[in-house]
């Protein structure tokens, strides 16, 4: 049965940009009732601004409010987002990892504490910008899918999405591409169609995102020994967050053949390096994990991994464990297995959930 639309009320999130904009557009035009709400995130003291929310951003999501007709509030997440996000992102650094914040954002910002605001103010569903999609199946569970632009999907941000907050969801965006989406946003006359993407880690004012932890977590970038496999010392590193699994380029060492990072070493603040033959890592274990559906696989499950945002889909073998953790154990060694990015299941185009990686073998 389709869903009588007429008066449901939406809070779409944006952003100042062309995906939320076109998201509250189609959303009136489905007959939904839509207020529009933007976010102050927090940002370092001076030039340096949070580039989700700087004062043009503001300007430019009220004058597409306007455009539509519909209201629009600022609220302010300063405080919020400065212990959920980017704490959480500059104590992983200090520790060894390489995080990814934008899941922990949209599963505790966007869809924790917003998603909660907007249900209280009685609306019936938070809507984004997000390039995926929400299928609801005849038992009456929801499914997170890919969006159908594979330049554009963003299901792998999405991943720690549960029922609860699926259920509240709208992605109206996920069944174009980028390219037919500003031609909707030209179209409707919306003044930000031409705006350019935004980019990952918006709280990193200058792009920098060393420059920003020498600033806010010192401890985390201290020279350190570089160590071969055996032990042996080749060499020193300007600081753990300058590296990253995978990397070639900038060790500063001399040597026969191409070096690589194999890991980050914390405990002794060091950085292994190998060649390309000791680089690739068939398992891994991941911790933190969750399921869309809210309950884990019964056994070993066939799957598609993705270890990172842009990385392509692997087939992989999952395994749950206790403690929400998970083993995965890939078909093919991969280079650039990273402690602290997101591991994400997929079977086809349905997102199952995903974890937060904590170590990689050989296997």
């Amino acid at each position: 049965m389709a869903e009588n639309k007429a008066g449901r009320h939406v809070v779409v999130a944006m952003s100042g940009g062309v995906d939320s904009s076109v998201a509250a557009a189609l959303l009136l035009e489905q007959g939904y009732r839509v207020t529009g709400v933007m976010l102050r995130l927090w940002a370092e003291a001076g030039p340096a601004a949070n580039r989700c929310c700087t004062p043009d951003a503001v300007a430019d999501a009220r004058r597409v409010a306007g455009v539509l007709g519909i209201p629009f509030y600022v609220r302010d997440y300063k405080e919020i987002f400065k212990k959920t996000v980017v704490d959480y992102f500059t104590e992983a650094y200090a520790r060894g990892l390489t995080p990814n914040p934008c899941p922990v954002c949209n599963r505790h910002i966007r869809f924790g504490r917003l998603l909660e605001e907007a249900l209280a103010l009685d609306a019936d569903y938070l809507a984004t910008g997000h390039y995926a999609r929400v299928r609801r199946t005849e038992s009456g569970e929801y499914q997170l899918l890919k969006g159908i632009d594979p330049a554009k999907d963003q299901s792998y941000v999405l991943h720690r999405l549960g029922q609860a907050q699926l259920a509240h969801a709208l992605f109206p965006l996920g069944e174009y591409t980028k390219l037919q989406v500003r031609a909707m946003a030209q179209a409707r006359g919306l003044p930000v169609f031409n705006r350019a993407d935004s980019q990952d880690l918006c709280f990193v004012g200058n792009g920098d995102y060393r420059q920003f932890l020498s600033r806010h977590a010192p401890e985390a970038i201290q020279p350190g020994p570089i160590l071969d496999t055996a032990g042996r010392v080749l060499g020193e590193h300007r600081g753990l967050p300058y590296y990253t699994v995978g990397q070639r380029k900038g060790l500063g060492i001399a040597a026969r053949q191409p070096l690589y990072v194999l890991a980050l070493e914390p405990s002794r603040n060091a950085i292994i390096v190998g060649t390309a033959e000791e680089l690739g890592r068939r398992e891994l274990t991941a911790v933190d994990v969750t399921y869309v559906s809210g309950r884990p696989p019964p056994s070993p499950l066939r799957v598609a991994a993705k270890i990172r945002y842009k990385a392509r889909e692997v087939p992989a073998t999952l395994t749950p464990l206790p403690g929400d953790r998970a083993h995965v154990r890939f078909d093919e060694p991969l280079r650039d297995v990273t402690p602290g990015q997101s591991v994400v299941f997929y079977q086809g185009e349905v997102v199952l959930g995903g974890g937060i990686i904590e170590s990689a073998d050989f296997g």
